[in-house]
């Protein structure tokens, strides 16, 4: 599945309507998916996990600033995510499942605060972009 030029653009444009608010949104979709998907959080263990805690905020703003790096670089994921595919694959071992679900989640969330500007084009491209994501993410895992 590839994203076409109109996938693209409407993930562009939603992206920049995040503004600097994607940390937020990033640490609401970890939340949503460890209290959805409790065996998320057996790749945590090491964390305090309890919402709002200051290291699931930095987590969440690293998957906002991952997701930030993705969308500038939509032509050449894998080459972007080489370091973190192989950071999860082969040092964290994450359940590739995971990637879904936080996918999944951070859907949730960006629909939640942005009910208006989440159109069922932009829905549709948001969920091809992030599946590719998660396919880059464990493509190292085979």
């Amino acid at each position: 599945m590839a994203l076409s030029d109109a996938d693209k653009n409407n993930v562009k444009e939603f992206w920049e309507k995040l503004g600097e608010n994607t940390g937020v949104y990033g640490t609401e979709a970890l939340e949503r998916t460890f209290s959805s998907f409790p065996s998320t959080k057996t790749y945590f263990a090491h964390l305090e996990l309890s919402r709002g805690s200051a290291q699931v905020r930095a987590h969440g703003k690293k998957v906002a600033d991952a997701l930030t790096l993705a969308v500038n670089h939509m032509d050449d994921l894998p080459a972007a995510f080489s370091s973190l595919s192989d950071l999860h694959a082969h040092k964290l071992k994450v359940d590739p499942i995971n990637f879904k679900y936080l996918s999944h989640c951070f859907l949730v969330t960006l629909a939640r605060h942005h009910p208006g500007n989440l159109n069922p084009e932009v829905h549709a491209s948001l969920d091809k972009f992030l599946s590719i994501v998660s396919s880059v993410l464990t493509s190292k895992y085979r």
